[in-house]
């Protein structure tokens, strides 16, 4: 991954997506990352923001307002600092909306509405404008203005249920990362592309609506359906593999390494391989298949006893070998310093006009004929308000624009 240069200059825009313009109107994380993606993928995005924007508060930074959080999504956008209960600022807005493709807010269905800004006020004006839309619970529902954190969408999605059953706790425990923003942010991103195939082959937009706690629910629904599939049910809900008490890292002789033998060969390898071939004999892993609910947590006891004959190395040499699925524990600390992280640019070190040297998350989809990129730093708040208003004001000047 090249270095990006300044947004500012940013005219070479080669991803799949050149030639689409997004209007960031987001704040925080769902909204911001999945425009980012948008980005990444070469569209023009441009961030439509106040300086209240949370993801631009914290202590860490190097000037106001570029937070470690802001720096990683909201690179490739450039930054428009308009105030929309602002008469002069409003209708710049509806400018800038006006001439893009894809709209992007999480702000909640009343304010958009006390502004004029949400999609039935857009719609008539704009036919040809995706506006996604994206907020906690769907907006036809009586939760629909309830304040939504991630921690509360795990909580209305099960999450923090499989969570507690897995750990076998009591008590439903968060897990630690803001899963249902980015499971939204995803499917944010993937929606508008739908909706925008759609643009470009009858000219019309649509209303795309993405509720993070349906969406976290389906995410989860998967594989933890299980026997309530059935009506009536064959079973509980749950995935037996993935709750498992014993569905953890090994330890080995030197650390820890993630080992899920899944079949009865793979375990006889392993314990061939960790000098125990009395208990590759052992009945549990002798079968056509392994009986996950029923035998995984002695199982994995059995497992456990023997991963710290051999280094993490060794292990993961031995598990190459035989196909059996293994992971080392990647300490995000060290991250950087992961031969796989690092030959994958995944972790680059690059140059911010005004905050120096820091790492830029590298994009983890590959083209081959229209690779996606990280072009431009993210810009200061309100950074290429007048860069954005001049074209705007060029393009209406000019004829038939």
């Amino acid at each position: 991954m090249t270095a990006p240069a300044d947004a500012a200059e940013d005219t070479g825009r080669t991803g799949p997506l050149a030639g689409v313009r997004v209007i960031d109107m987001a704040t925080v994380v769902m909204g911001p990352y999945a425009a980012q993606i948008l980005g990444d993928l070469g569209a023009d995005v441009i961030k439509i923001e106040s300086p209240k924007d949370s993801a631009r508060n914290g202590a860490l930074h190097r000037s106001p307002g570029m937070t470690p959080l802001n720096l990683n999504v909201n690179r490739n956008k450039r930054s428009v600092a308009l105030d929309l209960k602002d008469e002069t600022g409003h209708r710049r807005a509806l400018e800038l909306i006006g001439g893009a493709d894809v709209l992007i807010t999480n702000m909640r269905i009343g304010a958009l509405r006390r502004l004029g800004l949400d999609h039935q006020s857009l719609a008539e004006r704009f036919p040809h404008l995706v506006y996604a839309h994206a907020q906690g619970f769907r907006p036809d529902s009586d939760r629909a203005d309830l304040a939504a954190y991630d921690e509360t969408v795990q909580a209305a999605s099960g999450l923090l249920d499989l969570a507690s059953r897995a750990g076998d706790i009591g008590a439903p425990v968060v897990l630690p990362s803001i899963i249902a923003d980015k499971v939204a942010a995803l499917t944010i991103a993937y929606t508008a592309l739908a909706a925008l195939h759609h643009q470009r082959a009858t000219g019309r937009g649509q209303l795309v609506e993405v509720p993070m706690a349906d969406t976290l629910l389906a995410f989860n629904l998967v594989e933890h359906l299980q026997g309530a599939i059935f009506e009536p049910p064959m079973g509980p809900t749950g995935f037996a593999p993935s709750l498992n008490r014993g569905h953890r890292a090994r330890p080995t002789r030197d650390g820890h390494v993630m080992i899920i033998p899944y079949t009865p060969e793979n375990c006889r390898d392993l314990f061939h391989a960790a000098g125990r071939p009395d208990l590759a004999a052992d009945p549990r892993v002798n079968g056509d298949v392994l009986d996950a609910r029923a035998d995984g947590e002695a199982l994995a006891e059995l497992i456990e006893s023997v991963t710290p004959n051999l280094t993490t190395a060794e292990w993961t040499d031995v598990c190459a070998k035989h196909s059996i699925p293994v992971g080392p524990v990647l300490e995000l600390d060290r991250a950087a310093e992961d031969p796989y992280v690092r030959e994958g640019h995944l972790l680059d070190v690059a140059e911010h006009p005004t905050e120096g040297s820091y790492r830029v998350v590298g994009t983890p989809m590959r083209f081959s004929a229209t690779p996606a990129s990280v072009r431009g730093h993210a810009p200061l708040p309100g950074q290429h308000t007048d860069e954005v208003l001049r074209e705007l004001d060029e393009r209406r000047a000019a004829p038939h624009g």
